[in-house]
This record gives structure tokens, C-alpha cells and sequence, in this order.
């Protein structure tokens, strides 16, 4: 009966000293979760579309505008900017940058309405 308890002791003893030690978490457990957390920052990272929003610089853009979003939309921008530390505001002038790059023709629209106003 006592071998039963000293091995029984043995065990309670193995299981709380790696407890104590990395304040309930095993050392290899931090090792392994920033493993895991740089994996996931690569993977995001493989996108090229998100390098060019993380290389965009809007530092030195100074004009204000006020938009309103559906609250899906909303929820959407701040589970990107969770997911990849990337500012709404930075996120949002990309993507107004990036929509007149890809779509000209918007930028024809106005100047031919700006045209036509002054005549």
C-alpha cells in the first residue's frame, strides 16, 4: 500500500513541477505557439495583394473624409485589422487607391462631368 502512495506521490509531483516552472505552461508550449503564430504571419503575409496594403504609406495624407458601412462590413474591417495589424484607415485608402487604378474609366466619368460643368 505504501509503494501505491509514493508512486501515486511521484506522479503529483511530475505533474506540478512543470507547472511551477513556466507558470502553467510548459516551456516548450511558448516555444511551439511562436512557431505557430510566425507560420500563420507567413502565410498571411504570401498574399500580394496584402504586401502592397502593408508596403502602402498614407502617413502623409492629410484630407479627412466621413463614410458610413453596414455593420457587416464593419465587423469585416475590424477582424482584418485583428487578423493582419493593418489600419482601417490605411486599409480603406488602399482600396479607394487601388479601385480608381483598376477602374480608369471612373476617373474619365469625372473629368468629362468637370468638363461639362464649367461649360
Amino acid at each position: 500500500m505504501e509503494k501505491m502512495k509514493s508512486l501515486a506521490d511521484q506522479l503529483r509531483e511530475k505533474m506540478v513541477k512543470p507547472v511551477e516552472k513556466g507558470n502553467g505552461v510548459q516551456p516548450n508550449a511558448d516555444e511551439d505557439i511562436q512557431k505557430k503564430a510566425k507560420r500563420k504571419a507567413d502565410k498571411i503575409i504570401e498574399s500580394t495583394i496584402l504586401k502592397a496594403l502593408v508596403a502602402y504609406d498614407n502617413s502623409d495624407n492629410k484630407s479627412m473624409v466621413h463614410i458610413r458601412f453596414d455593420k457587416q462590413t464593419v465587423d469585416v474591417m475590424n477582424k482584418f485589422k485583428m487578423a493582419t495589424n493593418v489600419d482601417v484607415t490605411k486599409f480603406v485608402a488602399f482600396a479607394v487607391k487601388h479601385f480608381f487604378d483598376t477602374y480608369p474609366e471612373i476617373k474619365t466619368i469625372i473629368k468629362q462631368f468637370i468638363q461639362n460643368t464649367d461649360l
